[in-house]
């Protein structure tokens, strides 16, 4: 197995502490932490736990991880790194890039390459390896999109196996590798098919409000470097950075709702906060939560951000089972308000 980190903190029993490892800052241990740095290391892992039958659990950059108890087992920190442009064609590129690299860093330099079609999602925090797992979206772009397959280490028979994107089950905020493929497949690169044309997606209003803020009527010469800029700008503005105010990110999806509750909900408030989804409507959960009382508020130390009420804040580096009761909190206090029931996105530990 390859060498545990060394950097961590332990405990009195020897655990490693994972505290820094997540972006929620919440104290918690596992008996070991292997960092890998190549596929053949993990292989070489994978190998040793199975010998010994201990448990395991893949960690990227910790921003979608909380952990709300110790784990016992090995923590795995994937940090396999490499971007690759294996092939063009009239109207594309495909490109490899390997499961540790930094989501934000890959999609600016798709932007300075000319690897076009990732910009609205700019600074999503996270490894490219979580990209698929989560289905990934912003600013109405989803990766599934844009992935061609995903390249995976199989649990089971250490095998490298190469998965066509039509097989992952992409869905709003959700893959196979969230359902039936977890603990049993882990990522250890993607293959994106990426644009050669400047063709952008402007549908999400507040982005195009944005823009059209900023260029008034020279909205004809938009490139993809003009939406990667504002949506840097956007998210900048609303978003606490975790390495300052501890956070997961956004703590809720946005609900999914069929038309009849929709309807229902809009009779009652005329500014809600939706937009259309195949024959669905998708709710805004900040905006339920902001108009359940919910934004700055503030329990046992845990906070809901002042600018996004999406995002659950630690500033004081609270229990992971604390947050897990203000979010519980939460989505109780939006099901007795609305009739509508939140998900938590981050996975609890």
């Amino acid at each position: 197995m390859a060498d545990p980190d060394q950097n961590q903190g332990q405990s009195n029993n020897g655990w490693v502490n994972l505290t820094e490892l997540t972006t929620m800052k919440v104290e918690a241990y596992a008996k070991a932490l292997v960092q890998v740095d190549r596929a053949e290391q993990l292989v070489e892992a994978l190998t040793t736990l199975k010998q010994t039958k201990q448990n395991c659990f893949v960690l990227g950059e910790g921003s979608n991880t909380v952990f709300i108890q110790d784990f016992d087992g090995v923590v795995i920190r994937i940090g396999i790194k490499g971007i690759e442009l294996q092939k063009k064609s009239n109207d594309s590129f495909f490109v490899k890039v390997s499961a540790g690299e930094n989501w934000h860093s890959f999609v600016e330099k798709c932007v300075d390459e000319g690897w076009n079609g990732l910009e609205n999602l700019a600074l999503i925090p996270g490894t490219v390896g979580a990209a698929p797992i989560q289905n990934i979206g912003a600013y109405g772009v989803e990766v599934q999109n844009f992935i061609e397959s995903v390249e995976v280490i199989d649990m089971d028979t250490l095998q490298t196996q190469q998965i066509a994107a039509s097989e992952c089950g992409f869905a709003y905020r959700d893959s196979r590798f969230k359902h039936d493929w977890s603990g049993k497949k882990i990522v250890t690169a993607v293959v994106f098919r990426l644009k050669r044309s400047n063709e952008v997606v402007l549908d999400y209003p507040a982005l195009k409000a944005a823009i059209e803020h900023d260029r008034g009527s020279g909205m004809e010469a938009i490139v993809p470097k003009t939406i990667f800029d504002a949506v840097v700008a956007i998210r900048s503005s609303k978003l606490p950075n975790p390495s300052k105010i501890p956070n997961s990110g956004s703590f809720f999806k946005n609900p999914i709702v069929e038309a009849a509750k929709h309807d229902e909900l809009k009779a009652t408030y005329k500014d809600l906060v939706s937009y259309p989804y195949q024959d669905r409507f998708k709710l805004a959960a900040a905006w339920l939560i902001d108009n359940a009382g919910w934004k700055q508020k503030e329990l046992c130390g845990i906070k809901v951000h002042q600018s996004q009420a999406l995002v659950i804040t630690n500033p004081n580096r609270m229990p992971g089972t604390q947050i897990k009761i203000f979010a519980e909190t939460i989505k109780r206090d939006i099901l007795d308000k609305f009739g509508v029931e939140l998900e938590i996105e981050p996975v609890l530990v």
